[in-house]
C-alpha cells in the first residue's frame, strides 16, 4: 500500500466499521459498510436505484434542500456567506466561469495569503460547467448550470517555524471530521446509510492535488470530499493521475461539493434530475412542444431514465453504441428508444441551457466573441437550435426570463433585451454562413473527402453553424461529417472553458536586487496633487534599451506615479547637487518603484524629484473622469456595463465597456449630461483601504471594474455612489476636472463598445479642434456654420446622383461598342461563336461594362487596357465552351503579371504596358488554343 493509499485509511471508517474493497466492473477501490457489496455503486457499474423510491424521507424542493444543508452546518459551527457571481473572470484573473465553490477563494486564501470571510464556512455557489454541456439531457443527472452546497476549513500545519507567515493557522479539522459531517447529513435526511458507498479518487487541478472520496448512493454521486493538500512539484514524490508529481503543502484545505439539485433529485425520486429542478418549465416545454406519451410509452421512458447514466460521454467511447446496450435491455428497438426520448433529452437541456443563460446574463455577462461573452453565445445559440428541433415556438427571451424569475434576478427588462438581440444577430449569421456550409460540402464531395472536424469547429466559431446543420446539408451534397459526442465541449475548450488567461510575462528585472530591497514608500497617495518631494537612492540598475545605456533607479520613497491601470507612468527629473537626470518611464516591480533616467544620479545620493505637474494633473483629471464616464454609462445603458478595458492619456481617454448594441447619440449625450453634473456637484474623491472581504461584501465584485489587485486591504475610491479598487491617481474633488467631453464613439469588437473622451483643458481644446473643422467646412461651402449639415446632404446627394449619371453613360458608351465595334476592335471567329478583342483605356468600372454588354450580344469579350498598368476583362456568354480564366490566365503572363476568375467573368493584368499591344494581338491564337484544348 502506497503512502496515497494510506491518506484514505480514515479512523472514522474503522470506528463505524467499513471495509474497503474493489469494483469489479471498474477497478475503483470504495468503502462501504455493506460486507457483501461488491460494485461501487456509480454508473455505469451500478444503475439508478431511486427513480420512483426517494432515497430519503421527505421530499424537498431547490429551496428546501439549501436550507436544510446550510442549517445543518451553521449549527455545526460553519457560518454562511452569499454565493458569488457565475463570472469568475469579476474577482480572479486566471478562469472565466465559476465551477466550484472553492472558486470563491482561490487563488488569495487557498495560498494563505489573505483570510477566508469565515473558518469554517458554508455555501451554496451557483456553478457552470461548459464541459458538461455534452450529457446535459441525455445522462438524466448532468446539468450545466447548477449549485454547489458546500464546507470549508482553511487549516495551517502546526509544526511550521514561523506561523505567522500565513494568514489562518493551525486546524480547523480534516478528513473524518468532514466524512463524519456527510454521513451524519445523509442519516439525519432518512437515507439508509448501509447503501452509502465513498470511492477513492485523488483529485488533481490548478496546480494542487489531494486525495478525494465521491459520495455514492443508490446509483447517484451526491458529493465530492476534497482534501487539498498537495502541490505541483517537479521534485516531488507522488505522481497522480495527471502524470505531474506533487509534494505536500504547509496548508491544506477541505473543499467540499454537494449537488443541490442531485440532492433534491434523490429525494424526489423523479425519472431524471430535471423533473425535480424544473418542474414548472418542463410542463410547458413540453406542452408547447405537443409532446405526448400514451401510458406504454411513459413506462418505457421511465425504466429507459433507470440506465440513462450509462450516456455518460466521460465514462463511455460511444454514446450511440451505449443507447444499443440500453435498448436491448428495454427490449425495445433503439430507433423506437430514440423516437421516444430524444425529444425529451432536447426539452432537458433547453430548461438547463436557459437556466444557465438567465445566471450569465443575470451576473452582467454579455454576449461577445471573446472569454465569458462568447461561452454565453455558444449556449444561447445552441438552445435557440434546440428549440427549432424540439418544435417549441415560444420566444427564447420568455424562457429565460422564466429562469430569471425564478432566480430572483432583478435585471430581467435587461435579460430578455439581450436575449431579443441575440437571436436577431443569429438569424442574420445563419443566413451567411448557411452559403458557406454549402459551398464546402460541396467542394469535400467532389474531392470524396469527409469534412473535417476543423472545418466544422471553425463553421460555429465563424457563423454559430450548429453542427447536426452541417450534418443535414453535408448529406444533401453528399458529403460525410462525423460529429464527436463532446463537440460542444470541444468548443468551450477552444474559447477558456475552464482557464482563461496565460500569466502575461513581466518588466524587465534583475530578480536578484530587486528582490533585496525594501518596497518603496508611495507618497502619491498622500498628497496626489504635490509634484516635489525628496529621496535617497537605495540602489542604479544599468541596462541596454534600444542600443542605448539607461539607469533604473530605486528611491526610498517616490511621488512619481508607475505605469498601471492604464494610467500612463508620470515623468520628470531627479537631480543632486551634481546632475540632473530626466526620468522618462516608471514601473513598478515586486513592490519597488524603478525610475528610467539617462543618466545615473549615484547609488546612496540624496535626490529632490520634480514631476511634471501638467502632464500629472492632466492624467489625475482623465482617470477620475473615466470612473464618472463608466458611472454615467451604468445609469444610462444599464447596470449591465462593465469595464473591458481602459486608457488614461493627457488628450483624450479611451474607456472599452462590455453592451450587446451600438451606443446611440443621443445615449451618448446622454452619458455625457449625467457626467457632467457630477463634476459640477464638485463632490468629494475620497481614498479608503478597507479589509478585502468586507469592501466585497459591502460593494460586490463591481469593485473590480480595471483588474484585481492583491493583498488583504484594497484602496478604494469613491466618487459619489461609483465605488471602484483603484491603484491611479485622482483629482481631490470632481469639479476639479472642469469639464468632460465625448469625442466618439465605435464598436472595438462584437459585444465591447469604446468611449473616446476629454477631460479639462483637453476637453475644451478638443471641442475647438471640432469647431474648427465645422468652420472650415462653413468657409468651402460659403454658409454659416448651422447651415453645414444640410448643405454637405444636398451636396453628397448631387454628387451620388452624377455618380449615377456617369455609371449610366458608361454603361451607353458600352452597348453603343458593343454594337458598332471600334477602330480597333478585332473579331475572331471560333466557330459557335465570335470573339472581340480591343482595346480601351479606361478604369475597371468601364471594361466590366463593355465586357459585359458584348457577353449580352452573345460575343465572347477580351479587352484590355493601359490606363492603370496592362490590365485585361474576359467575359462569356452562355453556352460558349471557353474559360475565362484561362484567357486572362494567359493573357496577363505575357505583361508580367497574373489572374483568373470563373469560366464566365475573369480579369487579371500586369506591370508591363509597353507589351499590353503585343499581348492583345496573340489573343486570337490564344482563344484558338484553348477552344482547340
Amino acid at each position: 500500500m502506497s503512502d496515497l493509499d494510506e491518506e484514505y485509511q480514515l479512523e472514522y471508517f474503522h470506528d463505524e466499521g467499513f471495509v474497503r474493497k474493489e469494483c469489479p466492473s471498474c477497478g475503483s477501490h470504495f468503502w462501504t459498510r455493506d460486507e457483501d457489496r461488491q460494485l461501487c455503486g456509480e454508473p455505469p457499474c451500478a444503475d439508478y436505484e431511486f427513480i420512483d423510491a426517494p432515497g430519503f424521507d421527505e421530499e424537498y424542493s431547490l429551496e428546501e434542500m439549501r436550507e436544510a444543508f446550510l442549517s445543518f452546518f451553521e449549527e455545526h459551527g460553519h457560518e454562511r456567506i452569499d454565493p458569488y457571481p457565475v463570472a469568475a473572470n469579476r474577482w480572479r484573473d486566471d478562469v472565466l466561469l465559476t465551477q466550484a465553490s472553492i472558486y470563491d477563494f482561490q487563488p488569495l486564501v487557498t495560498s494563505g495569503k489573505t483570510p477566508p470571510p469565515a473558518n469554517p464556512l458554508t455555501v451554496s455557489q451557483p456553478c457552470i460547467r461548459m464541459q458538461d454541456i455534452d450529457n446535459v439531457g441525455k445522462t438524466g443527472r448532468h446539468t450545466m448550470a447548477f449549485e454547489m452546497m458546500a464546507h470549508h476549513a482553511f487549516n495551517a500545519r502546526e509544526d511550521l517555524e514561523d506561523p505567522g507567515q500565513y494568514a489562518y493557522e493551525g486546524e480547523v479539522y480534516w478528513k473524518d471530521e468532514t466524512v463524519e459531517y456527510c454521513d451524519t447529513l445523509l442519516e439525519e435526511l432518512g437515507a439508509d446509510i448501509e447503501d452509502v458507498t465513498y470511492i477513492e479518487d485523488p483529485w488533481v487541478g490548478g496546480g494542487n492535488a489531494g486525495p478525494a472520496i465521491e459520495v455514492i448512493y443508490r446509483g447517484l454521486e451526491l458529493a465530492t470530499l476534497v482534501f487539498m493538500c498537495m502541490e505541483q512539484d517537479p521534485d516531488g514524490e507522488y505522481e497522480l493521475k495527471d502524470g505531474n508529481t506533487y509534494s505536500y503543502m504547509d496548508t491544506y484545505i477541505v473543499d467540499t461539493g454537494y449537488g443541490l439539485e442531485r440532492w433534491t433529485w434523490m429525494s424526489q425520486g423523479t425519472p431524471t434530475v430535471y423533473e425535480a429542478v424544473y418542474p414548472e418549465m418542463i410542463s410547458f416545454l413540453k406542452d408547447n412542444a405537443g409532446l405526448e406519451y400514451t401510458d406504454d410509452e411513459e413506462a418505457l421512458v421511465n425504466r429507459a431514465a433507470r440506465l440513462s447514466g450509462q450516456l455518460d460521454i466521460d465514462d463511455v467511447d460511444d454514446v450511440e453504441a451505449a443507447r444499443d446496450n440500453i435498448a436491448d435491455k428495454l427490449d425495445v428497438s433503439t430507433s423506437r428508444l430514440r423516437e421516444l426520448v430524444e425529444p425529451l433529452e432536447d426539452i432537458y437541456a433547453i430548461a438547463d441551457h436557459c437556466r444557465t443563460l438567465a445566471y450569465m446574463f443575470g451576473d452582467g455577462i454579455v454576449p461577445s466573441n471573446v472569454g465569458t461573452g462568447y461561452l454565453a453565445r455558444m449556449v444561447l445559440r445552441r438552445t435557440k437550435r434546440l428549440c427549432d428541433t424540439a418544435g417549441v415556438d415560444a420566444p427564447l427571451d420568455e424562457l429565460v426570463d422564466m429562469q430569471a424569475d425564478r432566480l430572483g434576478y432583478e435585471n430581467r427588462d435587461t435579460v430578455r433585451d439581450i436575449v431579443r438581440t441575440e437571436v436577431e444577430k443569429y438569424r442574420e449569421t445563419l443566413e451567411r454562413g448557411g452559403r458557406q456550409v454549402e459551398r464546402l460540402a460541396s467542394d469535400y464531395a467532389a474531392k470524396g473527402e469527409p469534412i473535417p472536424l476543423e472545418e466544422v469547429l471553425e463553421l460555429y466559431d465563424s457563423h454559430g453553424i450548429q453542427p447536426d446543420m452541417v450534418e443535414d446539408i453535408a448529406a444533401d451534397h453528399g458529403a460525410d461529417v462525423e460529429i464527436p459526442d463532446d463537440f460542444y465541449s470541444l468548443v468551450a475548450a477552444r474559447h477558456g472553458g475552464e482557464e482563461a488567461f496565460e500569466e502575461e510575462e513581466g518588466a524587465e528585472t534583475d530578480d536578484d536586487r530587486i528582490a533585496d530591497l525594501p518596497d518603496t514608500e508611495k507618497l502619491y497617495y498622500e498628497d496626489p496633487e504635490r509634484t516635489d518631494f525628496e529621496a535617497v537612492v537605495l540602489d542604479v540598475i544599468e541596462r541596454e534599451v534600444d542600443g542605448e545605456t539607461r539607469y533604473d533607479v530605486a528611491l526610498d520613497q517616490t511621488m512619481f506615479y508607475p505605469e498601471g491601470g492604464g494610467q500612463p507612468a508620470d515623468t520628470g527629473t531627479l537631480a543632486t547637487d551634481e546632475v540632473t537626470v530626466e526620468v522618462t518611464d516608471v514601473q513598478e516591480v515586486d513592490g519597488v518603484v524603478l525610475h528610467r533616467t539617462d543618466e545615473s544620479p549615484g547609488k546612496g545620493e540624496f535626490v529632490r524629484g520634480q514631476i511634471d505637474a501638467t502632464r500629472r494633473k492632466r492624467l489625475m483629471q482623465h482617470h477620475t473622469a473615466t470612473h464618472i464616464v463608466g458611472y454615467a454609462a451604468r445609469e444610462v445603458l444599464g447596470e449591465h456595463v462593465r469595464q473591458a478595458g481602459a486608457q488614461k492619456g493627457t488628450e483624450s481617454s479611451r474607456f472599452d465597456i462590455r453592451h450587446y448594441e451600438r451606443i446611440s447619440r443621443e445615449e451618448v449625450k446622454r452619458i455625457e449630461r449625467v457626467a457632467n453634473d457630477l463634476v459640477t456637484d464638485n463632490v468629494a474623491v475620497k481614498q479608503e483601504w478597507p479589509d478585502r472581504h468586507e469592501a466585497e461584501e459591502e460593494h460586490g465584485f463591481d469593485l473590480y471594474q480595471g483588474g484585481i489587485p492583491p493583498g488583504q486591504n484594497l484602496r478604494l475610491i469613491r466618487v459619489a455612489e461609483d465605488v471602484q479598487a483603484c491603484a491611479g491617481t485622482h483629482v481631490t474633488r470632481t469639479g476639479d476636472i472642469g469639464t468632460i467631453k465625448i469625442l466618439s464613439t465605435e464598436r472595438v469588437q462584437d459585444g465591447v463598445e469604446r468611449l473616446t473622451f476629454a477631460a479639462g483643458d483637453a476637453a475644451i481644446e478638443a471641442t475647438q479642434r471640432t469647431e474648427d473643422a465645422l468652420y472650415e467646412a462653413a468657409d468651402t461651402f460659403d454658409v454659416s456654420p448651422q447651415e453645414v449639415p444640410d448643405t454637405a446632404t444636398r451636396f453628397f446627394s448631387e454628387w451620388k446622383e452624377r455618380g449615377k449619371q456617369i455609371e449610366d453613360l458608361k454603361e451607353q458608351l458600352a452597348e453603343v461598342r458593343a454594337q458598332g465595334g471600334g477602330d480597333d476592335a478585332t473579331e475572331v471567329d471560333l466557330d459557335d461563336a465570335t470573339a472581340v478583342v480591343q482595346r480601351v483605356d479606361a478604369d475597371m468600372d468601364e471594361l466590366r461594362a463593355t465586357a459585359n454588354a458584348l457577353a449580352d450580344e452573345g460575343k465572347v469579350a477580351v479587352i484590355g487596357s493601359g490606363l492603370d498598368g496592362a490590365t485585361f476583362v474576359v467575359a462569356v456568354p452562355d453556352g460558349v465552351d471557353l474559360n475565362a480564366g484561362s484567357v486572362v490566365g494567359e493573357l496577363a503572363a505575357k505583361v508580367g503579371g497574373g489572374g483568373g476568375g470563373p469560366p464566365d467573368f475573369a480579369q487579371g493584368g500586369g506591370p508591363d504596358v509597353e507589351a499590353l499591344d503585343d499581348a492583345l494581338d496573340e489573343a486570337p491564337d490564344v482563344l484558338r488554343q484553348l477552344r482547340e484544348a
